[in-house]
């Protein structure tokens, strides 16, 4: 035992010394980092063939020995003959939404590939993925997925999960809407909500000054008195903003019956199905896989490059969750 612990307490040593080397490393490279932007790149997946290949290799398992070196030899023998695709095509774009909607720039970047590549007809299949969130990052959202609309490509929404309020809103600009049944989908509402510490500023003799020029300069404020006057225009501004977004989804889709969906509540699919806000009750994997027989499918996706030091601290975090495991085996 007393051999294991002087093991134990070498290497934890030998670690303490070569995290605190790769921490140096690490803020020394983050720091030169951040004088210069950090770029990305464009990642192409060819999904159609990971589908197939997925097919044949459960195929081919299945088969005895003899047959699945008669069929690989024959799968070769096409591959060979393959000509040129000529087959209709797919572009897929995962779109994971976030309250602030930072992944609009990733999205922009997408576009402008598919945009530069495609052919007027072809299809792009966004997967959604969002409760929604601030107003002008999802109404960029939107206009992004209307840029694929003016390019006459063919725009198709996936959601298995949720597609609610902004995301509700980007979904809204496709052609058509496939859904899990279990998604939600819908919350066409606007929402604001701030606390205010003016009481308790008061109960504790803290004085709060605001200086503005215009009537409506702020409205509401989490640190002053706030007034029925300023109360009302605040909620003035969030009726105009809920009439636009209920333009929008009369723009897009204007066979929904907006009395009924403009509400702010949410539906699963299924539900949502029946007020004309899904066209479609299916999930993203089935309506890949039914069309990866005849289309070529193609994954974009733009991956911004993680800082070096972000990098190594994650490695770092790693190494010390691995000693912990050694200490408590030990």
């Amino acid at each position: 035992m007393d051999f294991l612990l002087e093991i134990a307490d070498f290497v934890v040593k030998a670690a303490i010394i070569v995290i605190a080397m790769t921490l140096v490393i690490a803020v020394i490279s983050n720091v030169a980092q951040r004088q210069k932007r950090q770029e990305g790149e464009l990642q192409i997946r060819d999904l159609a063939e990971e589908l197939r290949s997925g097919a044949r290799h459960l195929s081919l398992k299945m088969l005895s020995k003899k047959q699945r070196k008669q069929q690989q030899k024959q799968h070769k023998k096409e591959a060979k003959k393959q000509e040129p695709s000529a087959q209709a095509r797919i572009f897929v774009i995962d779109f994971k939404g976030s309250m602030d909607a930072h992944e609009v720039e990733n999205l922009q970047r997408e576009i402008n590939a598919i945009i530069g590549a495609a052919k007027a007809g072809d299809t792009v299949f966004v997967r959604l993925e969002s409760p929604g969130g601030v107003v002008h990052g999802y109404g960029l959202a939107a206009a992004q997925l209307q840029r694929l609309r003016d390019a006459e490509l063919k725009l198709i929404i996936g959601v298995d999960k949720v597609a609610a309020s902004g995301g509700y809103m980007m979904a809204a600009v496709a052609e058509q809407i496939v859904a899990a049944p279990f998604a939600i989908i819908g919350s066409i509402g606007v929402v604001a909500q701030l606390p205010n510490f003016h009481r308790w500023l008061k109960k504790h003799d803290v004085e709060f000054e605001q200086v503005t020029a215009g009537d409506y300069k702020r409205t509401l404020t989490m640190f002053g008195e706030n007034t029925d006057a300023g109360r009302r225009k605040f909620k003035e501004d969030l009726e105009q903003i809920h009439e636009q977004f209920k333009q929008h989804i009369v723009d897009y889709r204007p066979q929904v019956d907006l009395a009924k969906v403009a509400t702010g509540e949410y539906w699963t699919a299924q539900q949502a199905i029946g007020f004309d806000l899904v066209d479609e009750l299916c999930t993203t994997d089935s309506w890949l896989l039914q069309r990866s027989k005849d289309h070529d499918i193609y994954q974009v996706r733009y991956q911004s490059k993680r800082p070096i030091g972000e990098r190594i601290g994650k490695n770092v975090s790693a190494v010390l969750m691995s000693i912990r495991e050694f200490l408590t085996k030990s």
